[in-house]
């Protein structure tokens, strides 16, 4: 296994390439690592190793108690790396081909119960901007199990007071419409009547924004969360997924029925894909949400 190849496979994934720093170093240190683990085992050509060396390499590195998303992007990284070689014409077949990664463990976060909900909910007294702001997006949050990308993404027009119904639109052009409880209604209106007045803003203005006038960032909502967190004292990690799951398992607990929450909540990867052949209309959805919801 002649280092000059190996040395322009680093050159290649740096310049052609163009990985982050994280991950150049992560396919660098993969790839060498499984040459290592090669030469350990007497494979001394590159166009000598088939499928079932890489998986025996794999399922080593399950032994040695790596994670799914670690053995899977060690798999990334040799793809990346024979595929290189076949490009190269130094090997004539690919052994990665159709070659699958484990899935990845679903870790469930935290959940809150319904007190916690509500002694969170309650930090902010929504006496200035930034606390009635962020009263009306934790309520917000936890009546609808938003991921935080579509809660910073939401326009003042995307919100219907009057009929209680939330439109949040999707990365593939599609939208969904969610019901939203009167306790999230009640900040709401309090929020954009005193801070967000329609006669002072356009279309496609971000209903959340930070002291600047700007759409609030990722980074700012995580920072609210952890800062009423703080103070409220709940010894537990609270990210804003961890409002997401509570808002499902909270409706689930309370008699809604799985698709029903499957679609409110947007799920678009394969295992959830049936819900969608689950016809329901935006009265079905704000019915089932009443009865279900704890602050609806």
């Amino acid at each position: 296994m002649p280092d000059s190849i190996m040395i322009d496979y680093l050159d290649y994934i740096k310049e052609e390439k163009k990985l982050r720093k994280n991950t150049l170093e992560a396919y660098s240190r993969d790839i060498l690592q499984f040459k290592e683990y090669l030469l350990e085992h007497k494979i001394q050509k590159y166009e000598d190793t088939n499928k079932t060396i890489i998986i025996t390499y794999l399922m080593s590195l399950q032994k040695e108690g790596k994670a799914a998303s670690t053995i899977s992007r060690s798999l990334a990284s040799i793809r990346c790396f024979f595929q290189f070689l076949l490009n190269n014409n130094i090997i004539k077949e690919d052994p990665t081909l159709n070659l699958k990664s484990p899935k990845a463990e679903k870790k469930i976060p935290s959940i809150l119960t319904i007190d916690e909900i509500n002694l969170l909910l309650s930090q902010p007294k929504a006496n200035n901007f930034k606390e009635t702001r962020d009263k009306a997006m934790l309520e917000l949050l936890y009546a609808t199990g938003l991921r935080v990308s579509e809660i910073i993404s939401i326009d003042i027009d995307d919100i219907d007071l009057d009929l209680g119904l939330l439109t949040v639109k999707e990365n593939d052009n599609n939208q969904r419409v969610i019901p939203v409880g009167t306790f999230a209604l009640d900040a709401l209106n309090n929020y954009i009547s005193v801070y967000r007045p329609k006669e002072e803003y356009k279309t496609e203005e971000p209903l959340f924004i930070n002291y600047s006038g700007s759409r609030l960032t990722r980074q700012g909502f995580w920072k609210i969360i952890k800062q009423y967190t703080n103070k409220a004292n709940i010894d537990k990690v609270i990210t804003p997924h961890t409002l997401r799951h509570s808002f499902a398992v909270h409706l689930i607990e309370n008699g809604a029925d799985i698709k029903t929450v499957q679609e409110i909540l947007g799920h678009s990867d394969i295992s959830t894909t049936h819900i969608y052949s689950f016809a329901s209309n935006d009265e079905e959805l704000r019915e089932v949400y009443k009865k279900s919801h704890p602050r609806a």
